[in-house]
């Protein structure tokens, strides 16, 4: 006889590189996301959330461990996670949990082996008690002849491999960062596919002997912009907003050069990057849809927390850059819903989140205590309407600059080149840098920052 479940299931869902406002909850009316929308409408909505990092491994990282990714070492992907310091994935897996995770982790991502299951020994360090850690995006594309990971190998199981690899080396190394096409696969066999299908067989076959957790982590929508063609046809000549144009005037000499060695679309081809990509994120919002209704089918809905949320954003174009790395918000604000019991539906909150937050919060929805010292806060008292306010600012950090963000402005410090402070209120698409014409203002939020970063 198993041992009734006291304790409600966790469901985390990420995806790489999804900006905020690629929603249609929150009013991308050109993109698909029912699922997503649905999602919202059950529970709340976090308007102004942010990755603690515009970087994979050190958002990551921060959010495994509930500190500032600079507190470890991390401001960049040649980061490891430091083993003397605990994950709440730890935390749950000692109170009683089974702690799964299915896709890309990021916590060891210079190593570029995941193993041919994605089960490594570290990833039962991290916590996981069943892992199936996948490769990331452009990870997965240098896997011929050598597979590192689980679905390298189940690439190679149908004759696909080969072509796949040679297609993303193509993409890497002879084609412009905006180049778009689609995927030299079908659906079914994408990566995103392939992670959606596990995380539903994971909650189909779990034991009701005990609570579970699932880290579900998705690989897009990352660049390369290669959606299969069945979700690409979706969007075939679909008007996308025009990105936003900036002359780069008074910015940062480091991101004129970057503007420059990213130079070169057409308005058509900006348009398909964004088709593109807007088909790759339908692609994720229907394996989200099979995952819910895995959670009907096992009649666990009413008894799991469900979060939505993305590691950073991407720039789309916009300032003319792709990618992320950047503190505009296309690239620092991430998309944040939150349902399960005692969550508000339809609910809205303006709130300054920092992505880490999920840490001890999902530790408090599970009835335990975050350890002390962390940077993160819980969000469960926003969650349960007991307050509306949150933080007074944000921090987000990576190699080469350092971010403050309030309700009203956005203080970025450049290592070795001029500072930026934009007034969100009065030009939300940060065209222009204040920092020379209020230097007084510009220096409070420089030492704001600084006692930030310091812990204080």
């Amino acid at each position: 006889m198993s041992t009734p479940v006291t304790r409600p299931n966790l469901l985390l869902i990420m995806a790489d590189q999804h900006r905020a406002d690629w929603l249609g909850c929150e009013g991308a009316s050109w993109a698909r996301t029912p699922n997503l929308d649905r999602l919202a409408a059950r529970g709340t909505l976090f308007s102004q959330a942010i990755c603690n990092s515009p970087l994979c491994a050190p958002s990551r990282i921060s959010l495994a461990s509930g500190m500032q990714p600079h507190r470890l070492g991390a401001r960049d992907n040649s980061a490891f996670y430091p083993l003397s310091v605990p994950t709440y994935y730890q935390a749950l897996r000692d109170a009683g949990y089974r702690v799964s995770f299915v896709g890309k982790i990021d916590l060891h991502k210079p190593d570029p082996f995941n193993g041919r299951h994605g089960n490594l020994p570290i990833t039962y360090t991290y916590g996981f008690t069943d892992p199936h850690e996948c490769e990331g995006k452009m990870h997965a594309g240098t896997g011929w002849p050598r597979p590192h990971g689980p679905y390298n190998h189940y690439l190679a199981e149908r004759g696909l491999l080969q072509k796949f690899c040679e297609d993303y080396h193509r993409r890497r190394f002879d084609l412009p960062v905006w180049y778009a096409a689609d995927s030299v696969l079908p659906a079914e066999h994408c990566e995103d596919s392939y992670i959606g299908r596990w995380a539903c067989q994971f909650i189909e076959n779990a034991v009701d002997e005990s609570p579970w957790h699932l880290f579900v982590s998705f690989v897009g929508p990352h660049d390369p912009w290669d959606p299969p063609t069945e979700y690409a046809d979706h969007f075939r000549g679909a008007p996308m907003p025009e990105p936003i144009a900036d002359s780069l005037q008074g910015k940062p000499a480091w991101q004129q050069q970057r503007a420059q060695r990213q130079a070169g679309a057409t308005a058509e081809e900006v348009a398909s990057v964004r088709r593109q990509y807007t088909a790759s994120i339908e692609l994720i919002d229907d394996a989200i849809g099979q995952i819910l209704q895995s959670l009907e089918k096992r009649g666990q809905a009413d008894n799991t927390y469900i979060v939505y949320c993305s590691d950073h954003g991407e720039m789309l174009g916009d300032h003319g850059f792709y990618e992320k790395s950047m503190y505009y918000e296309p690239s620092l604000r991430v998309p944040l819903i939150a349902v399960g019991p005692d969550i508000a539906a339809n609910a809205r909150s303006d709130a300054l989140i920092e992505l880490s937050d999920l840490n001890p919060t999902l530790l408090e929805l599970a009835g335990l205590s975050p350890r002390p010292g962390l940077d993160a806060r819980s969000i469960a008292p926003l969650l349960r309407g007991e307050t509306h306010q949150h933080r007074d600012f944000q921090v987000s950090t990576i190699d080469n600059a350092l971010c403050l963000r309030t309700r009203q402005h956005k203080y970025v410090a450049n290592i070795n080149d001029r500072p930026e402070l934009y007034d969100l209120e009065t030009d939300p698409h940060e065209l222009h840098n204040l920092a020379p014409e209020q230097p007084q203002l510009a220096r409070e939020l420089h030492r704001a920052l600084i006692r930030a970063m310091n812990g204080n």
